[in-house]
């Protein structure tokens, strides 16, 4: 009887119909330097573990939004003030602008530096890449990764813009998720985990991992719905002050969040 109980407490725990939404912010530190810099990536992750369902939705980083202090800026830009008045608090101003415009209860974060990828996917092995089209000098077809590569390849700009990055970063998300499903890395998950949580903070608290881990295994990087905000949900426009920014297209967009966070 114990044993039962035990385990419906373990499922109704691993398994409950509870949302979670995590913010997973990209900054491109370098060595030395502090973190206040713009999130390059910024991708608010949605986890449904009892279904499973997990999603991912790209914000893109010129969108001209709403900053929690009133102003008009791109979205990019809240997480660089907040570090440059008080270091700690870019990630806090990310949820709460995204939240504020987006409508979206945004519960926990995931900050990586991006300088750390390399140490990760070196440890790793390599990450292997199937490329459905010609991107980033790659032509179609599946490619072998090694850590300098794999950062060079979301960091790429040249000869394309930013839909198409964050298009290439959901891609390779995806492929890092299959890499470490493969039994051929598990003996290199150690090392890997232990290079990219140098890399990463958050406050995702550590009771939740478990659950967020069996909704990533049970969905499976095929079952992840990664979405982007796309060229016709923003419009480009130019500032009084000459930046090229993106207007967002609230008709087009909020559709996309109802169907991914039931907003």
């Amino acid at each position: 009887m114990v044993g039962l109980i035990l385990g419906l407490s373990a499922g109704l725990y691993l398994l409950a119909p509870v949302r979670t939404n995590i913010l997973l912010l990209g900054i491109d530190r370098r060595p030395g330097e502090t973190n206040a810099s713009r999130t390059d990536t910024m991708i608010l992750t949605t986890v449904q573990p009892l279904q499973p369902y997990v999603g991912m939705l790209s914000i893109p980083r010129d969108l001209w939004v709403t900053l929690p202090d009133g102003s008009q800026n791109r979205i990019n830009t809240a997480h660089f003030f907040a570090e440059a008045a008080s270091p700690g608090s870019g990630p806090e101003a990310a949820k709460r602008v995204v939240a504020q415009n987006f409508g979206v209860t945004v519960d926990d974060y995931l900050r990586l530096n991006f300088a750390g990828l390399r140490d990760f996917v070196d440890a790793l092995g390599g990450v292997q890449i199937d490329l459905p089209q010609a991107m980033s000098g790659y032509p179609p077809g599946k490619h072998q990764l090694d850590g300098e590569q794999a950062l060079a390849f979301v960091r790429d700009r040249a000869g394309s813009d930013d839909f198409a990055r964050m298009g290439r970063g959901q891609l390779f998300l995806k492929a890092v998720m299959k890499e470490m499903a493969s039994p051929a890395a598990w003996p290199h998950l150690p090392a890997a985990s232990l290079a990219l949580l140098q890399s990463i903070d958050t406050d995702v608290p550590a009771w939740e991992w478990p659950r967020l881990a069996l909704a990533l295994i049970r969905a499976g990087p095929d079952g992840i719905d990664g979405r982007v905000i796309t060229r016709e949900m923003a419009h480009g426009f130019t500032t009084d002050g000459g930046a090229q920014v993106l207007a967002p297209d609230w008709s087009q967009i909020n559709p996309v969040l109802k169907d991914m966070f039931n907003q």
